[in-house]
């Protein structure tokens, strides 16, 4: 009975325009931020703060910038954590070698792995599909091989990069709490950039060349061009979170936190959350950060009932269970399920 357009007026294109054009979204939003600022930092511990919500803002992050290349452009893409690593290498050189401040260290190393990704982005205009998806996986192997290889970056094979203290206005942050405003803060300001980017022109021709690139380029899209910025700023997310979730979590830069199964874990955040929507990435990111936890509790219960193979298997059988649970059932993740519950609640007790 609350959640009604009627007797909501809209006497301007701004308000039409709005993000949350209903008084219920708004307030839900307002809810989930003084959940944010205010609950969970009184009443969630070190260990939650630093090891669960952390990761989690940092791969809803990197979620967010895999979902504008693949369920916005249609661009499949293999390769994401290889340049999450490229921006949490960069963020940490500008940091701790150049002495750049950490506020702009951080969107640095975006900006280079923003660089690294349109580059690798080129070939999408004469290939996509499988071949493209391909692609994208070379590009993870290539830039694993280069930052393992080349000692000026990472001190050689397996080098690792500590990552120094961390300054902001002249305070430490030496504590949970104080790495978690920064995660949250950063987090926020680039989902409002990214939420604005895909309501605009820039999403509107991603979907068209998702849909049907060739009747996009027919209208007047340039495929070439909006390829190549759906790789830049998928990739700048990801630069992002790599170079926040080293900075906050790691504690390090090291190349084998961003491997190849990190890729396919984001890929399967997006599908589990649902492609093309913002809201998409938090919710894939949330399930598959609590899911090793759920797992391993259960397991606990039953360890001597569940045999030891299947026991060190269990997460990467879930895990591939569920994605293809939603390929199946619900192709376009909980996301669409919560839009679904959404028009529900709009429409009641009308079936229409």
């Amino acid at each position: 009975m609350f959640y009604r357009e009627c007797g909501v007026f809209k006497d301007t294109y701004k308000r039409d325009m709005a993000i949350f054009p209903i008084p219920l979204d708004r307030w839900g939003i307002a809810v989930m931020l003084i959940l944010a600022f205010l609950v969970i930092p009184l009443v969630a511990s070190d260990y939650w703060l630093s090891s669960i919500m952390i990761p989690f803002y940092c791969f809803s992050l990197a979620a967010l910038g895999l979902n504008f290349l693949t369920g916005y452009a249609g661009q499949i893409s293999l390769g994401h954590a290889a340049f999450m690593a490229v921006g949490a290498y960069a963020s940490l050189i500008l940091y701790s070698r150049f002495h750049v401040p950490l506020l702009l260290s951080i969107p640095g190393g975006g900006v280079f792995a923003a660089a690294v990704g349109a580059v690798f982005g080129i070939p999408s205009l004469r290939i996509k599909g499988f071949y493209l998806a391909v692609s994208t996986l070379a590009a993870q192997f290539i830039i694993e091989w280069v930052l393992t290889h080349w000692k000026w970056v990472s001190g050689g094979v397996f080098g690792t990069i500590d990552v120094p203290d961390l300054h902001v206005f002249g305070a430490v942050l030496d504590t949970a709490l104080k790495k978690y405003f920064l995660v949250l803060l950063i987090v926020i300001f680039f989902v409002i950039i990214g939420k604005n980017l895909v309501r605009g022109q820039l999403g509107r021709n991603w979907t068209a060349i998702r849909d049907m690139d060739v009747a996009a380029e027919i209208i007047g899209v340039s495929l070439f061009k909006y390829k190549l910025y759906a790789f830049a700023i998928s990739s700048f997310y990801a630069g992002v979170a790599g170079s926040l979730i080293t900075m906050a979590y790691y504690g390090a830069a090291n190349i084998e936190e961003f491997n190849l199964f990190l890729s396919f874990h984001l890929l399967g955040m997006i599908i589990i959350g649902g492609m093309g929507t913002v809201m998409g990435s938090f919710f894939g990111a949330g399930f598959m950060t609590l899911l090793p936890i759920f797992i391993n509790q259960t397991l606990l219960t039953f360890m001597e009932a569940v045999p030891s193979d299947i026991r060190a298997n269990s997460e990467a059988i879930v895990f591939g269970g569920l994605i293809v649970f939603f390929l199946i059932v619900e192709p376009y993740g909980i996301a669409r399920l919560w839009q679904t519950v959404k028009e529900k609640m709009r429409f009641w007790p009308f079936p229409y």
